[in-house]
């Protein structure tokens, strides 16, 4: 018997196609255009709480100018950017506004390249990824293969993460590419954009807050965030049709959807089922999967945590239910 992550055959019931639903789990027409509708002014005011929420913790601890004040907008620095970078995910899907234009340079410039991204790679490559999971193309198949893994594999990926390592080496990529023919308009924008950052905090006379509050959590909790948010979207599935195989399916809590899943990015599987659904209908399309009974209570694990046990026991997958007490 082989370690794996994949569910059992009785957690993957046959039930489609429906009336709601075709034979892969998409939205009929009539359903899908509803689902579709991308709201330009709720979208506008998001984008302006992402804002709020990363270069807006960092003017407060400034302002407030406490040790406290400033561990705290570290600590939350990690989790700004998930908001920058699950928005610009969603411009790369050109799901975050119906004009084109707007849509593509909010995502570059507001949100892309503040994250040290740019978008347009990223659409790329993440288009290969969603054409087949774990394909010959998927760009991120070292953060998702060979699990389950053993706990002390798992530490050291995350100890590699928050020290540091991992964010050295994504750096590195981006200075690498300022000399490559295909990447160096991006990277030279990316690079652009961080001097522009050092630049405003020179001129308020606090470049230091560049470093250790933009910087430093971007090499480090960023790092941490990013991969279990990775890990446990597709970490030890497989290359399949049915999207349950390549999907982890997780129970959405207040708390993770706060610091690590904002944007209901945590309803993955209906992500990979209709790629063309904005983050506000995500949780509505994964209720349509559940009401046609394609996901099955049993399939989706209790909490992000029993889902890491699980990719860090090394053992035989259990049912999702078994994995939330072991």
């Amino acid at each position: 018997m082989v370690a794996t992550m994949l569910p059992p055959a009785d957690l993957l019931p046959d039930v489609l196609p429906s009336e709601r639903l075709t034979a892969t789990a998409m939205p009929v027409p009539e359903v899908r255009a509803e689902l579709r509708r991308i709201p330009n002014g709720r979208n506008v005011v998001t984008v302006v709480g992402a804002y709020l929420q990363s270069f807006g913790v960092v003017v407060a601890a400034a302002m407030i100018h406490h040790p406290v004040a400033y561990i705290a907008a570290f600590l939350l620095m990690g989790r700004a950017f998930a908001l920058l970078a699950i928005l610009a995910h969603e411009a790369a899907h050109r799901l975050l506004f119906t004009n084109k234009r707007i849509n593509d340079w909010v995502g570059r410039w507001l949100l892309g390249y503040p994250a040290f991204t740019s978008t347009d790679l990223y659409r790329r490559g993440h288009m290969a990824h969603h054409k087949e999971e774990f394909g010959p193309n998927e760009p991120d198949m070292n953060l998702y293969q060979g699990y389950p893994i053993s706990k002390d594999s798992f530490r050291r990926k995350l100890t590699r993460d928050l020290f540091g390592i991992s964010g050295w080496k994504n750096l590195r990529g981006l200075l690498r590419g300022l000399s490559n023919d295909v990447a160096k308009v991006h990277a030279r924008r990316i690079v652009f954009v961080q001097l522009a950052l050092v630049a405003v905090a020179t001129v308020f006379g606090r470049p230091e807050l560049y470093v250790f509050l933009w910087f430093v959590p971007w090499t480090t909790l960023w790092r941490v965030n990013n991969r279990l948010r990775s890990i446990a979207e597709h970490g030890g599935m497989t290359s399949a049709n049915d999207r349950r195989l390549t999907t982890h399916s997780v129970r959405q809590s207040r708390l993770a959807r706060f610091w690590m899943v904002p944007y209901n990015t945590g309803w993955h599987l209906a992500h990979h089922v209709d790629i063309g659904v904005p983050f506000r209908s995500l949780p509505a399309l994964h209720r349509e999967l559940t009401d046609a009974g394609w996901v099955v209570p049993g399939l989706e694990y209790p909490s992000y945590v029993a889902l890491w046990r699980k990719l860090a026991s090394g053992q035989l997958r259990a049912t999702p239910a078994q994995a939330s007490v072991a």
